[in-house]
């Protein structure tokens, strides 16, 4: 005879000693308050983490109010935690003398903790060239392991969006931008600097990261022996001669020594060939007021002698 009694689940003894707005409560993420000492810097962190004035400023500001808003990290299987976001935040605690800061700790795999990394730092002003750059390779990477198409050149069909469109989504930068800031980690350290001090602007350093590697350690030779940078035309010449392959050291030099016509457009003058002339007590605003009020005289008494 077959049994009529059905089988009954009881409740287990959390559920019956506890709210819904308690097991609610348990699925939110916690902020803890975790020493510094044990947060670790996110491996291969491209932004750079700077003692400036904006960061004594935060410091100042944590050391009043403490920090407002959460750091996020993941736990470190060596130990500790790494930080995903919240470098700044951690270097300020630590110049502002605290000793924990509050952390939201996630687990997260190393794909969502780069996202997350990148975006939480590119809306920031005053990035350099470099550190977008490497940030957006990273994030990059983070798709591709995703699943996302990393093609960067072209048009998806559909919904699903290109690498470079999914980036340019939480990015201040074009999809076309981000490509050429993803080309900037081809260059050598030295040029990147270069890109950085604003010495080489990026449009032609965009060029010249099509140059190979002894290239573009030649290329610095060539600036160097010519003290000059490349413009856009010259950058152009030389990554056409490049994949050519007659790019040459005295190809570079040569190309490097043209007169640029901002040079033929401007005249320079060093403060100790016009010191001599003034007084100590000069500046430089009121020597250059000084030689503009001269050459006006000069022009009109040349104008009265034309008349003449």
């Amino acid at each position: 005879m077959k049994s009529s009694a059905k089988k009954i689940e009881l409740a287990s003894v959390d559920d019956l000693f506890s709210t819904e707005e308690g097991r609610q409560d348990a699925k939110l993420e916690k902020i803890q308050e975790i020493p510094l000492s044990e947060l670790h810097p996110f491996k291969n962190h491209p932004f750079k983490v700077k003692d400036d004035e904006a960061m004594m400023e935060t410091a100042d500001s944590i050391k009043q109010y403490g920090v407002l808003v959460p750091a996020i990290a993941r736990p470190d299987p060596e130990g500790g935690y790494e930080l995903v976001a919240g470098h700044r935040r951690h270097r300020a605690s630590e110049l502002a003398d605290k000793e924990t800061m509050p952390v939201i700790v996630r687990d997260l795999d190393d794909d969502a903790a780069t996202i997350i990394m990148v975006d939480s730092n590119l809306q920031r002003e005053s990035l350099l060239p470099s550190e977008r750059a490497f940030a957006y390779k990273m994030k990059l990477d983070a798709i591709k392991h995703q699943g996302a198409r990393t093609d960067l050149t072209s048009a998806q069909v559909g919904p699903k969006l290109t690498a470079a469109e999914k980036i340019a989504e939480n990015s201040p930068d074009s999809k076309s931008q981000i490509k050429r800031f993803i080309r900037l980690t081809e260059l050598i350290p030295e040029l990147l600097d270069m890109v950085d001090e604003k010495k080489i602007a990026l449009n032609p350093a965009y060029e010249l990261s099509f140059l190979k590697k002894e290239e573009q350690r030649d290329l610095l030779d060539a600036m160097d022996s010519e003290q000059a940078t490349p413009s856009l035309s010259q950058a152009q010449r030389l990554k056409k001669y490049s994949q050519e392959g007659h790019l040459t050291l005295d190809m570079m030099r040569v190309i490097m020594g043209e007169e640029k016509k901002s040079d033929l457009d401007r005249v320079t003058f060093t403060s100790d060939t016009l010191r001599k002339y003034f007084p100590k007590s000069y500046t430089p605003q009121r020597m250059q007021e000084t030689i503009i009020k001269l050459l006006e005289a000069w022009q009109k008494k040349r104008q009265r002698d034309q008349e003449r």
